[in-house]
């Protein structure tokens, strides 16, 4: 056991993050939390009283203390500003290949109508797939776990049921251009949902991220931190200077907070 115990809060916040560390660069993992970790690390003169707050509400239970900062490590690691900056463009380009996909599922519908109609009163036929089942068992054809668990089932309802029972090749890519056509932009978690809110990403979205990802880890859902956990804007502020590694022209203060909590408060924009 080392002789050195941490005593002040700055200490015990600060063996922390440093153990965090190294158990990040043992496992080689997180390099990104491991950075911001190094700016808390080296600013640690600005953090000081953010530390004394920290310490003072959640050292009775250190497994908060290390969740919280944990958070403001992973926040400031995946949901900060350029983070939510090339979120809103993924989404931007989600929405344009779904519509994309709307516009070529629909003009392939349309040509396996007109090859089927072709195949019916031609007389002549291109042998290519015409079942939807035929197309499943094609790609399927080097899929272990289908060919296992499936292939033997799939068959038998085939055979069961002939070719008016299934939908037409046609009608299958049309309801994939219909899907695509309706969808709807989702995040798949709080942070982002939260970070990604506004139309144009700012500090703001840091923040957003952070309140979420407290919410989320209260004891209200099961989580390490205290109930209603609340923040002096100082600090949050400081936090956020130091995790997101902002400069003198374009740190926070307790003003800003004030501004955001309000504009929170109001539920706008």
């Amino acid at each position: 056991m080392s002789a050195f115990q941490p005593k002040t809060p700055q200490q015990i916040c600060e063996n922390l993050l440093l153990e965090g560390k190294r158990y990040n660069i043992e496992h080689r993992i997180l390099p990104s939390e491991n950075a911001v970790a190094d700016r808390l690390l080296s600013r640690g003169n600005e953090l000081r009283d953010s530390y004394e707050e920290l310490h003072d509400k959640l050292h009775a239970r250190l497994p908060a203390l290390q969740a919280f900062l944990g958070l403001v490590l992973s926040t400031a690691a995946f949901w900060n500003p350029e983070k939510m900056q090339e979120a809103r463009a993924a989404r931007s380009d989600l929405a344009d290949l779904n519509q994309q996909i709307a516009r070529k599922a629909a003009e392939l519908a349309t040509l396996l109508e007109q090859r089927s109609d072709l195949h019916n009163t031609s007389g002549f036929s291109s042998n290519t797939h015409y079942h939807v089942c035929g197309v499943i068992e094609a790609a399927s054809q080097h899929h272990a776990l289908f060919q296992s668990y499936v292939q033997e089932k799939l068959d038998a309802l085939c055979g069961q049921f002939d070719l008016k029972y299934w939908p037409s090749l046609g009608e299958f890519l049309q309801e994939l251009a219909s899907d695509a056509e309706k969808a709807v932009m989702e995040a798949t978690d709080p942070l982002t949902a939260a970070a990604t809110a506004a139309t144009r990403p700012s500090k703001a979205d840091f923040f957003k991220a952070l309140f979420a990802a407290i919410e989320e880890n209260s004891a209200e859902n099961y989580g390490q931190l205290p109930r209603g956990l609340k923040l002096s804007d100082r600090t949050l502020a400081s936090l956020a200077n130091c995790a997101l590694d902002l400069g003198p022209d374009d740190m926070v203060d307790d003003a800003y907070m004030k501004r955001l909590r309000q504009r929170e408060r109001n539920g706008s924009k």
